[in-house]
């Protein structure tokens, strides 16, 4: 559905997005994740044809972002980290007035609005002015206005930003719901929001593209170490290190503290899971195991190691 190729921004010298290249298919929910200045806001403004890239292509439906670009917003819906209303209008007045300058016919607004209040719930609001609401419900009046030209594809630049747990929660039901028939591309900080809202994750740093996949696929290819902490009794660090460094997949073995026990984690590198090689030889021994426990690779480690400084 969208196709990017060689897309870069740069604002003078400034190189915000270099050369990055991805496809999105229909019916995605796809996760832009990354470090403040990495780009994601820039390269959403691009796909909605709001900036203009300096080089690179973008196509989406078989249309080009520079020649069609007109025919491409009327099938996007954009929400703006904040989103552009007019605090002054009541939420249905504001509704309507966007109703009509998306062109659609008078006997279909009521029920549009009608349909949009029930699936962000904003029935309660609808009558309130947009200033005297909190921003949980602007976000959803947002969400609203986007989605308002029924569009295929939905770009939400952090929707969930300022917001608390549990109007997180709330818009994360909205935007699943959402994705059961539209293609819809987020940005957020919010980690464990993209692990359970999306199906498919780019982490973008200093401009490029560092990771594409799902949760899962990244905790499998991405290179770097796992550890798994070990408490034994009757047995001495030597050892210890004499019979599981051999094993194929430990790097290292450090002693965590100097209990009356031996508490040890071991350096394993990915993307092997040797927990029974090392228990098979721990019981080859007089030694006594009263601690195994490996650590959850997460997205937040795989983040960290895509996007630390060198």
């Amino acid at each position: 559905m969208i196709h990017v190729e060689a897309l870069s921004k740069y604002y003078g010298d400034f190189c915000a997005v270099n050369q990055i290249n991805f496809d999105i298919e229909k019916g995605e929910i796809l996760g832009l994740l990354g470090p403040n200045g990495a780009g994601k806001t820039t390269t959403l403004r691009m796909l909605t044809g709001f900036i203009h890239p300096t080089s690179g292509s973008i196509r989406v439906k078989d249309l080009d972002i520079d020649e069609d670009t007109l025919e491409i917003k009327k099938i996007l819906g954009y929400l703006p980290e904040s989103a552009p209303l007019y605090h002054d209008m009541l939420v249905y007045d504001y509704l309507t007035f966007v109703s009509e300058i998306r062109g659609i016919e008078k006997r279909r607004q009521i029920p549009k609005i009608h349909h949009l209040a029930d699936l962000c719930g904003i029935n309660e609001i609808m009558h309130k002015p947009i200033g005297e609401l909190s921003k949980g419900y602007r976000q959803r009046v947002g969400l609203a206005h986007a989605m308002m030209s029924d569009p295929e594809i939905l770009i939400l630049d952090e929707p969930t930003s300022g917001l608390d747990p549990n109007q997180i929660v709330e818009i994360r039901e909205i935007i699943r719901q959402i994705g059961r028939e539209k293609t819809v591309i987020l940005s957020t900080h919010i980690l464990s929001e993209a692990e359970a809202t999306c199906n498919r994750i780019i982490i973008v740093n200093h401009g490029k593209i560092v990771a594409d996949g799902s949760t899962e696929s990244l905790k499998q290819s991405t290179s770097g170490e796992h550890h798994i902490e070990i408490s034994l009794q009757n047995a001495d660090l030597r050892s210890v290190k004499e019979r599981l460094m051999p094993i194929d997949g430990v790097e290292a073995i450090t002693r965590l503290d100097a209990g009356d026990c031996l508490h040890l984690e071991l350096s394993c590198k990915y993307p092997s899971d040797i927990r029974g090689k090392i228990y098979g030889e721990i019981k080859k021994t007089d030694w006594v195991l009263l601690e195994f426990h490996q650590e959850t690779r997460t997205l937040e480690n795989i983040f960290r190691e895509l996007t630390k400084e060198i």
